[in-house]
């Protein structure tokens, strides 16, 4: 184990005790979110610890019959001391992957529900179908590992698929899983509007946002919105056209605008909005942090700039390829249609990869 990872251990060791001083302290149980956010880390510090506390004795495991193989004048216990010194140092390996993986840093919105936010760019009628095909793609995606989905907004095109549209996804994990696809997707194919068979290039933006817990939703002065309510358009039958049950709703110190026309009952399209109008004032504050923070530390997955082209989608080569980490699929077919996991593992394996790097190198826990 390198010197910085003992350094942070020991380091956790102390707040460790930090820890187990203010969970006994009486003022701390009065303040209910607070206990149970520190008990929240005391119980991953813990575990952590009990971890490295293992490390350590089979350490001292492995030195000990090292020294015995030292003295070979005992052949019955060289032959012992050979294979204690084995099963010490494959213990040793498989503890000190494990030690590096839960002490790589966790954003604490990657359990949360998502908000995927989809919107056709360059490219007219053709960039709207792909942005259509994208949100399929998700859709297709959430339906294999069981999540919920439910469409909080959209604004369909003439020809097929949306100019804009809004999922929301809940399921443990949701966010952690769906965050490296914010940027921009492009798409190279023939367009069904194309009549000389000639390939295209278009765009769409995708954004995915963590849904905010009630209790720690951002706080909005009512007099900085403002909310309008319209008339539905869309399936919805006779209803639908009789009640202004819409609401959009516009934060007028950013001009941010969230609508929402899911439901018949505007008291629960209203809610709904508010809530995508507060993923969006935390993914706008999310994003000018993140980009200030890659002004002095490159990111090998990136800041999730909506402008940058992040994943290019061949259809006549049947290929994807993420530009981010280099990363290439040849079964096109398959993604469009949900199978996402490839992707998804590759980008969460080299953001720990980077994470990994920078805690070797003594960064620390950032």
């Amino acid at each position: 184990m390198k010197d910085s990872l003992r350094q942070q251990l020991e380091r956790l060791r102390m707040r460790l005790s930090e820890l187990d001083a203010s969970l006994a302290d009486p003022a701390t149980s009065a303040d209910i979110g607070r206990y149970r956010a520190l008990a929240r880390e005391q119980a991953e510090a813990s575990a952590l610890i009990a971890l490295f506390d293992r490390y350590q004795r089979r350490e001292r495991d492995y030195a000990a019959a090292r020294e015995m193989l030292a003295d070979d004048s005992d052949a019955e216990l060289s032959d012992m001391a050979r294979e204690e010194a084995a099963e010490a140092g494959a213990e040793l390996e498989a503890l000190l992957v494990r030690l590096q993986a839960e002490l790589l840093p966790k954003d604490p919105d990657d359990p949360r529900n998502a908000f995927i936010e989809i919107r056709a760019g360059t490219g007219g009628d053709e960039s709207a179908l792909f942005a259509g095909d994208l949100a399929r793609m998700y859709l297709r995606w959430c339906e294999r590992r069981g999540y919920r989905t439910e469409l909080m907004s959209e604004n369909p095109s003439e020809l097929g698929g949306y100019k804009e549209v809004v999922i929301r996804v809940e399921g443990d994990g949701a966010y952690g899983r769906l965050r490296f696809e914010s940027g921009g997707h492009r798409v190279q194919r023939v367009p069904v509007t194309e009549s000389q068979g000639r390939i295209h290039t278009s765009a769409a933006t995708v954004a995915v946002m963590p849904e905010p817990d009630a209790a720690e939703e951002v706080q909005i002065n009512p007099a900085e919105l403002r909310i309008d309510t319209f008339r539905a358009s869309g399936a919805g039958g006779q209803h639908v056209n009789k009640t202004d049950s819409a609401i959009r709703i516009t934060h007028l110190p950013t001009g941010i605008v969230a609508e929402c026309q899911d439901d018949r009952s505007q008291h629960r399209n209203k809610a709904k909005a508010m809530a995508v109008l507060v993923a969006r004032l935390r993914d706008k504050d999310r994003t000018e942090r993140a980009a200030q923070e890659a002004a002095t530390r490159k990111s090998l997955i990136g800041s999730g700039d909506r402008s940058d082209r992040i994943r290019t989608y061949n259809f006549p080569q049947g290929r994807l390829t993420d530009h981010r980490i280099n990363f290439t699929l040849y079964k096109l077919g398959a993604v469009m249609d949900g199978d996402l996991d490839d992707v998804i593992a590759a980008l969460q394996a080299a953001r720990a990869a980077e994470q990994l790097a920078a805690l070797e190198s003594g960064q620390g826990l950032q």
